[in-house]
């Protein structure tokens, strides 16, 4: 029977041997590490919503026949790719950070039409082998980790043309029963925490990198691999007596570094082996995905909107003019973000293998708007907030019989407002503007599935601006360069279809 609840899914973690470093050290017992298990928490959130709201949270797959969670459910339609938005605010609201489970999801769902295009061209089935794993995913209810980012060497070489051939993740040997693999994955959300990682391509491959095109999945126990626990800042919080300083002490994200070192995946896990001109499509589409999967972050600024809301409210001035145009101002920003990854999720489209892929332009402005919106939330928090976010002495004072009394006088704010709960409002802000959950909410929003640059190279391509110029000569009667406007875009075409053609 496959797993149902968050308690059940933090026990299924509990018996594995996982290789994990953290502070230099090999972790036994992980799960219940004081700085790991806030982000299993967090993954364990995302079984729990799934029980508690189904119709949000999971979906009838028509490849197990079962009703699934939403996050290993291929999308057959674009209500699916909406659901997933909503499903996704939703989880950052009751989190607070990064939940990763995101990346498993846009890779199942990327996988599904980029295999199918394989086996039409090559004749190959790396289709149904990838369709049974997700129908064993789904029976089991298992949380995936996508793996593409490799540590990439030096950027002016291509994989094949590294010193070391290990910067990218490559084939090192192959029998009858399958392939080894050795290399590194960077920056990997939630890999410690997840039951399966499937490894892809993080570029444009060639004919000679034809060793480095290569996608299978492997159980995150599997033998030859190596974690090291990324850090984040303020994550030792976690470690101490008490839970004020943490400022969410609760949840929290998790990255770290995955190192294989000859890692076998057998031949029924491998879903790309040398078809190199496929590397590209599998990167795009993943991207596209998960591009717009960044509508997570408004779940997260609904939180810190509604901390700067409450550190107002306590400090007495939530009527003042300046503090209510500034949280109308994080509101439209916050808003910004979900409408672009939302449209891009209605304006979604039947691929050929039957899963629905969103729009590409929509899903490229929503993630540039992640690069930049999240930070001026922070920023107006931080200004609502006060200097007491980065000058509130610590929980320790704060209990101390005889500074704790002068503390509980002067940190007072609005009568009636208990002082205990107006620090913890302010370590909250802290927590999500420069402390640990600042890493799913800042940086991760800049870096995550591709810098601003990537956005902006993939809107450049679907700018259309001969198109638009032509638009334009035609209404201004300019008839010396006019030409005829030619074919709409397919981002165009999918603009002016009627909803019930989507």
């Amino acid at each position: 029977m496959g797993i149902r609840t968050g308690e059940e899914y933090i026990q299924s973690l509990r018996g594995r041997k996982l290789k994990i470093f953290l502070f230099g050290e090999l972790i036994e017992n992980y799960v219940d590490h004081p700085m790991i298990r806030p982000s299993i928490n967090a993954l364990a959130e995302t079984y729990d919503l799934a029980v508690r709201e189904e119709e949000l949270a999971s979906a009838q797959s028509s490849i197990s026949g079962k009703r699934v969670n939403r996050f290993l459910h291929i999308a057959e339609s674009a209500q699916d790719l909406v659901m997933q938005n909503k499903m996704q605010r939703k989880l950052g609201q009751n989190t607070g950070t990064c939940f990763q489970r995101c990346v498993g999801m846009d890779a199942i769902n990327s996988l599904h039409s980029t295999t199918y295009e394989i086996d039409e061209k090559h004749g190959t089935n790396y289709h149904k082998r990838l369709v049974d794993f997700i129908k064993m995913m789904q029976e089991e209810n298992f949380v995936i980790g996508g793996a593409m980012t490799d540590p990439k060497g030096d950027r002016s070489l291509g994989p094949s043309e590294q010193v070391d051939p290990d910067m990218f993740v490559h084939i090192v040997k192959e029998d009858d029963k399958g392939v080894y693999v050795t290399g590194a994955k960077a920056h990997q959300t939630g890999c410690i925490n997840s039951h399966w990682i499937i490894l892809m391509p993080t570029i444009r491959l060639t004919e000679n990198d034809k060793d480095y095109a290569i996608v299978g999945a492997i159980p995150a126990d599997a033998e030859g691999v190596t974690y090291i626990y990324g850090r984040q800042s303020c994550d030792t919080r976690s470690m101490e007596e008490g839970d004020l300083d943490a400022g969410n002490s609760m949840y929290a994200g998790q990255e770290a570094m995955i190192i294989l070192d000859n890692v076998f995946i057998p031949w029924d896990k491998v879903f790309m082996h040398g078809e190199y001109e496929f590397a590209s499509m599998l990167v795009e589409r993943f991207t596209c995905y998960h591009r717009r999967s960044y509508v997570c972050k408004t779940g997260l600024g609904d939180v810190l909107i509604g901390a700067a809301a409450t550190i107002a409210d306590y400090n007495g001035i939530p009527k003042v003019s300046h503090i209510k145009d500034k949280l109308i101002e994080m509101t439209h920003l916050n808003e910004s973000i979900f409408a672009a990854g939302i449209a891009s999720s209605y304006q979604g489209q039947k691929m050929k293998s039957g899963v629905y892929l969103n729009d590409d332009m929509l899903a490229q402005v929503c993630k540039h708007n992640v690069t930049r919106f999240p930070y001026e939330i922070g920023r107006l928090a931080q200004d609502i907030a006060g200097g007491l976010v980065v000058t509130l002495p610590s929980e320790k004072d704060f209990r101390h019989p005889e500074a704790g009394p002068m503390l509980r006088k002067y940190l007072a704010g609005r009568k009636g407002v208990d002082v205990e709960n107006r620090m913890r409002v302010l370590r909250l802000i802290e927590n999500m503007t420069m402390g640990r959950n600042a890493v799913g909410y800042l940086t991760e929003s800049m870096h995550g599935a591709g810098s601003p640059q990537a956005q902006r190279i993939q809107i450049a391509r679907q700018m259309q601006l001969g198109y638009k110029k032509n638009l334009a000569k035609h209404l201004a009667k300019i008839k010396d360069d006019f030409e005829e406007p030619k074919e709409q875009s397919e981002y165009f075409k999918r603009v002016f279809k009627l909803p019930s053609e989507n």
